[in-house]
């Protein structure tokens, strides 16, 4: 088996996938896993994993109600934190590969992610516009969560000797 073959992380969502097939993704378990994580004191016990992935979710009506130029509330640096950690993780368990996720934001929302392994950039996002970040579907959000898995898991397959060292 090759370690392309090894390294494959699962298959992004079908064309159409219902939100049940969504809420079984792999990316979006994670995503919901690390939001349960932060809950100490269990006060989203009683609520179900869609209503914790709803703040993500930010339709264009909400969108255009939002300013063009803003300070990001923590809340929005928060999901922005877990969606980055969910990637990292989700690209750890196809590839076995400890991944850190780094995030520098300044106070008006611009910044920049970045997730290591070893010593490579398996991903580097440049942000912007972050007191707007959402998607506008539950479908987008696990899109965008597997292109940067599929990013960084391609990457680590290409250069394994750099993913690994150390």
């Amino acid at each position: 088996m090759s370690t392309a073959e090894t390294l494959a992380p699962a298959p992004a969502p079908t064309p159409n996938p219902t939100d049940t097939e969504l809420m079984a993704d792999d990316f979006v378990r994670e995503l919901v896993k690390q939001i349960r994580a932060q809950d100490t004191h269990g006060t989203w016990e009683g609520k179900s994993d869609a209503q914790l992935l709803e703040p993500y979710i930010v339709t264009a009506e909400q969108r255009r109600e939002m300013p063009i130029m803003g300070d990001p509330d923590p809340d929005t640096l928060w999901r922005l934190d877990l969606f980055h950690n969910a990637v990292g993780l989700t690209i750890e368990r196809a590839t076995k590969c400890m991944v850190t996720p780094m995030m520098k934001m300044s106070h008006e929302g611009f910044g920049r992610a970045v997730l290591t392994t070893g010593r490579l950039i398996v991903v580097n996002r440049y942000l912007r516009d972050v007191h707007r970040f959402g998607f506008p579907s539950l479908a987008k959000l696990a899109e965008a969560g597997h292109k940067l898995v599929k990013e960084g898991t391609d990457l680590i397959a290409q250069y394994p000797e750099v993913a690994h060292y150390g």
